[in-house]
């Protein structure tokens, strides 16, 4: 049997732009990225805190330590700046590798910086 599980997250970071014409995605900076294990075009799932909004999208590789976290095309509807969101990556595990995998966590501060 395979399950989907959570991979990795980046734990409340704060929306910093939405730009609605665009063809969709999000984009992370990239400093994020590394820490979570996340790569560019990867699905992700987005959990708006503010408004309860969940969405699906791909990742676009923002500048390192830019702190960007910006929702474009649709996903702009979604949310808005200072928004905080809990961005997810999934991975199909065995049940056994699932058993001892433990997930990549993500803290950041108001800034998108890394609080690990």
């Amino acid at each position: 049997m395979l399950l989907n599980m959570m991979k990795s997250k980046i734990h409340r970071a704060t929306i910093t732009e939405c730009i609605l014409e665009y063809e969709g995605s999000i984009t992370i900076d990239e400093d994020l990225l590394e820490r979570a294990n996340m790569l560019e075009f990867e699905k992700v799932q987005v959990l708006n805190m503010n408004n309860g909004a969940r969405l699906e999208t791909y990742i676009i590789k923002g500048e390192r330590n830019s702190g960007i976290i910006c929702l474009n095309g649709p996903a702009a509807r979604l949310g808005y700046v200072g928004d905080e969101v809990v961005i997810i990556s999934y991975a199909i595990m065995t049940e056994e590798e699932a058993k001892s995998y433990k997930p990549i966590v993500v803290k950041v501060d108001k800034k998108n910086r890394a609080i690990m």
